[in-house]
C-alpha cells in the first residue's frame, strides 16, 4: 500500500537534458522546492510552456529562466487526473429512480482551462504540473539509486 499523500498516476515525459536543467534548479534552491516558482506561462493547442525561477533570485528576463515545454495532451491528462475540470455531485438514475454520487465533467480538460477555469484554478493547474514534475524527478532518482 502506498502511504504517500499524493501519488502521481501519470508521467510527464521530459528529455534528459531538461531533467539535468531541472536538477540544477533544484540544487540551486538548496533542495527547497517551495522556492521554485512559475515566472510566466503560455499555452497553445500543442504546448504548455512554463518558465521557472527561484523566488529568491528573480530574473530580469524569461531568457534567464528555465523553460519547460509540456505537451498539451499531457497537461490535459493531469487536469483530468487531478479532477480540476469536474466536481462531485448526486444524480438521479433516469429509469430506476435512485440517487448516486458521480463526478460531473464541466468541460474537456483544455477547454475547461482556457474557457471555464478562474484565474486561481488556472494557477492551481499550472502548479499541479510543477508539483508532478518535481515529484517524478525526485522519485525516479530515488528509485534508480535503490536499484543501483
Amino acid at each position: 500500500m502506498d502511504h504517500r499523500p499524493w501519488t502521481p498516476k501519470i508521467m510527464i515525459r521530459i528529455n534528459q537534458k531538461l531533467k539535468d536543467k531541472l536538477w540544477w534548479l533544484v540544487i540551486s534552491v538548496d533542495y527547497d522546492y517551495s522556492r521554485i516558482c512559475i515566472a510566466d506561462h503560455d499555452i497553445n493547442s500543442e504546448t504548455l510552456t512554463l518558465w521557472l525561477e527561484d523566488k529568491q533570485d528573480f530574473k530580469n528576463s524569461l531568457d534567464d529562466c528555465l523553460q519547460l515545454d509540456i505537451p498539451a495532451r499531457q497537461f490535459a491528462k493531469l487536469i483530468k487526473e487531478e479532477n480540476l475540470n469536474s466536481y462531485e455531485s448526486s444524480k438521479m438514475h433516469p429509469s430506476k429512480n435512485y440517487v448516486y454520487k458521480t463526478r460531473i465533467e464541466i468541460n474537456e480538460a483544455l477547454a475547461w482551462y482556457n474557457d471555464d477555469a478562474t484565474p486561481a484554478e488556472q494557477v492551481w493547474a499550472r502548479a499541479a504540473v510543477l508539483k508532478q514534475l518535481l515529484t517524478q524527478l525526485i522519485e525516479n532518482e530515488a528509485r534508480s539509486l535503490n536499484e543501483w
